[in-house]
């Protein structure tokens, strides 16, 4: 017998919420297969059985409250189990155990392939602990992740990029359920619990505001020269890399640039002192079904672009997924978050404490300027810095930002570092 328990939790989490039972008792579950889910007020952690069984009993309901390394079950052999109600055959027939074992025909190859990743990922002594937790987690093959790494080696990067680019598994059609008539002059509502992850957010921002003394700077970027950049390289770069240029790494450089030039940006307030960081760790907002979440960019100084575009599209893989980490989520000096890509044209954006700044993208949209004298149509992006004013100042504010709109405006100059 062995005791299912939540995992540890970290320093600032205190409990959390059993999410979903992923199994029921009587089930078979193998070594490292996924038996429930557990929200934090940060991130959705997955218990895994710790070895080959079946699940004989649960301690724990779905929605209850569950404190760190309390038992949730209990795994058991296989003579543990709780006898059947009814063997599918007895209920359906032998027609229903035909058509069921063609649906699931597929699964031994996938768990198969799956095993042989994470043997794979074992066996290879040059990964970092970081990259060969994504590999293992992901079911990532290391001979097939494209290595950028100063040695030849796979970067965390790289294996997040993997993760990115790994097609979705096909899945089945679901039958369309009708929408429930409302009466006509019907007023009706819905009281729904907030989720962990949503009152932390809602927490956090509040502390922000109550903290901080905000202040909101814009500008403008004439985004055409990045376009055109795109544009002339992108199959080249595709071809090379296996990923898009998009608008996001450019930012991520060109911020991590002006984060270089203006250090107090990249600061932090801790009680009456200021923490000066020599390293730049960007955070990039990314919407999930859970809330927005903030996956941290590490050291973007010594990262290419390729890199910052695979890390940004293995973490989206993973928080559509429901699969960030703590470690994905824990540090960062600065913040990015994109309302364009929803349409916004203007924000002001809320810092992400302990940070002092964050940077807002917005809408790109084709606007008369003038430009050498001249009007012309030119699709223009509006770009704010939101920062904590007790110890950025304005002129520092401006100047940050301003220099984010040289860089982009002329990109050739940020490439080689001008």
């Amino acid at each position: 017998m062995a005791d299912i328990k939540v995992p540890v939790f970290s320093e600032s989490v205190s409990e959390g919420t059993l999410l979903a039972w992923h199994k029921k008792p009587g089930d078979a579950v193998k070594r490292g297969e996924v038996l429930a889910e557990i929200e934090t007020d940060k991130v959705v952690l997955e218990v895994t059985a710790l070895q080959d069984g079946v699940l004989v009993s649960t301690a724990k309901n779905e929605g209850d409250t569950v404190l760190s390394e309390e038992v949730l079950g209990v795994v058991g052999d296989a003579g543990s189990a709780p006898a059947p109600a009814a063997t599918q055959e007895a209920v359906s027939g032998p027609i229903a155990n035909e058509a069921s074992a063609g649906g699931t025909a597929a699964q031994p190859d996938s768990a198969a392939a799956g095993a042989s990743a994470g043997n794979e990922a074992t066996r290879r002594d040059d990964l970092s602990p970081a990259v060969r937790k994504v590999v293992v987690e992901n079911g990532l093959n290391p001979a097939q992740i494209p290595a950028t790494g100063p040695k030849g080696n796979i970067t965390k990067a790289d294996a997040l990029g993997a993760v990115g680019q790994q097609a979705a598994p096909a899945q089945a059609a679901q039958p369309v359920t009708p929408a429930a008539v409302i009466p006509a002059g019907a007023r009706p509502e819905q009281r729904v619990p907030m989720t962990r992850i949503r009152q932390r957010i809602s927490e956090r921002l509040k502390d922000v505001q109550n903290t901080a003394a905000l202040l909101t700077t814009f500008n403008e970027v004439n985004m055409q020269p990045a376009m055109d950049l795109r544009k002339k390289y992108q199959d080249q770069f595709v071809a090379k890399h296996g990923v898009k240029l998009g608008f996001m790494s450019l930012f991520v450089r060109a911020a991590t640039e002006a984060l270089k030039a203006f250090p107090v940006v990249n600061a932090s307030v801790e009680g009456k002192d200021i923490i000066y960081h020599g390293f730049y760790d960007i955070g990039i907002a990314v919407a999930s079904d859970r809330g927005l979440v903030v996956p941290i960019l590490r050291d973007t100084d010594q990262m290419s672009l390729a890199g910052i575009e695979k890390a940004i599209g293995g973490y989206a893989q993973k928080a559509k997924s429901g699969k960030l980490t703590l470690e994905d989520m824990s540090g960062g000096t600065f913040s990015i978050t994109n309302g364009g890509t929803f349409g916004s044209m203007m924000s002001t954006p809320i810092i992400n404490a302990p940070q002092s700044a964050i940077l807002g993208m917005h809408n790109i949209i084709e606007r008369p300027i003038a430009q050498n004298g001249q009007v012309v149509i030119a699709p223009m992006m509006y770009i704010a810095l939101s920062y904590d004013h007790r110890i950025i100042d304005g002129k520092e504010a401006v100047q940050f930002l301003v220099m984010i709109k040289n860089l982009l405006e002329d990109p050739a100059r940020m490439l080689l570092e001008l």
